[in-house]
Formats: C-alpha cells, structure tokens, sequence
C-alpha cells in the first residue's frame, strides 16, 4: 500500500511561485469589463448621488478609473444626444441605468433601457449620419456593436469596437442615465459628418458638452 499523500507526490505549490498565475489587476476581455458596469450599475449607491441634468448640455462625469480603462456616468434629458462619432483606439460599452437610449448606426436604430435587452427596429442612419467617411467602421463581426448580457433579468448593454461609428440619442420624453467603460481610457473621439471627421473632441474628467 502507498501511503505517500497528494501533496508528497505532486509537491507544494506555494513552493514554486514561478507556477502561480499574477492576479490580474484590472478587467481583461470584454466580458468581464462587462461585469464590471453591472456590478457597478447594480449599486445605485455608487452612481445615483453624482446624477446631475442641465436643460441646454449633456452631462458627464468620470466615475472610476484603473489601469487601462475608464468608467464614465451621463445624463441625458430628452432630445440630447452625442452626435455620430467613434471612440478612436478604445473599446466601449454602455449600459442604460434608467429611461432608454437609442443607439443609431449606418444598420439602423437600436433602443436600449435600464435593465433590459435591447430592442431594433431597421431604419435608415439619421441625417448626416452614423455613418463616417470609412466604410472601416460599418463592417461586420468586430465592426459592429455587440449585445452583451448576464442572461434572463440582468442588465444588458452594448459593445463598441474601436473605430466603430454611432451616434447615441434620447428620444424618449424621459431623462435617462447610462454606463460607459472604455479601454484603454479615452483619448479620442471624432464626431463625424456627411463628409468624414469634422472634428475631434477629448473630453475632460467632468464637464458637459452641447447636445
């Protein structure tokens, strides 16, 4: 009979630290970046003190930031919106807190609300639209946002690729607020128009911009 144990046999594992995989300091994949804006969304604690609304700008505020990434809180009033634009070199993805946003892209419109899947409807892009002078941005696969959600009653949100044009607008006649991360933070973001880039916005830790 062998009476050597496991830990004989196999070694100490905390003996060998080169073995050992590092703790990761931050989100690594888009799904766990996803994780991380439901958990945050979950804890109204954490976001709903800081909502503010200004009836003439959009507003905005840097939630959270680590190694990487960005954590972002706006506000929308009805009829304010972003304007077509992508988000440079970073991957985005927003979630809705409360109201609804509609998500415009070259493919159509895309209705997303606080703690729900979202809902499409096929239309043509808004005037001026979601639609860059690249056609890059409205490929297929990575080019394209993505539904993210955690299954049946959890908040659902939206995937951006990097590069990827859409414009975001509440058209409800209710104020909404959402979620955004971006990784890496964001640096950049070009608004588009009927001809291309008409200019390029980096936005500040808090401040609004016109709607």
């Amino acid at each position: 009979m062998n009476s050597d144990s496991d830990l004989q046999i196999a070694g100490d594992i905390l003996a060998v630290q080169h073995l050992l995989q590092p703790a990761r300091e931050h989100p690594a994949t888009v799904a766990e970046f996803a994780g991380l804006a439901r958990s945050i969304a979950a804890d109204r604690r954490l976001w709903a003190p800081l909502v503010s609304y200004d009836a003439t700008t959009r507003w905005y505020h840097r939630l959270r930031t680590g190694p990487g990434y960005e954590v972002w809180l706006l506000s929308w009033l009805p009829g304010q919106g972003t304007g077509p634009h992508d988000h440079g070199g970073s991957t985005g993805y927003f979630t809705v807190l409360e109201g609804e946003l509609t998500e415009h892209t070259e493919a159509g419109a895309r209705t997303l609300t606080a703690g729900a899947r979202t809902t499409s409807a096929k239309a043509p892009a808004r005037a001026g639209g979601a639609r860059g002078a690249s056609g890059a941005a409205a490929g297929t696969g990575a080019g394209q946002g993505a539904d993210a959600a955690a299954g049946a009653g959890a908040v659902s949100g939206r995937v951006v690729a990097p590069g990827r044009v859409h414009e975001l607008v509440n058209d409800s006649l209710e104020p909404a607020v959402s979620l955004h991360v971006y990784f890496p933070g964001l640096t950049d973001m070009p608004m588009h128009g009927a001809t291309g880039v008409v200019h390029r916005f980096a936005p500040s830790a808090r401040s609004a911009v016109r709607a």
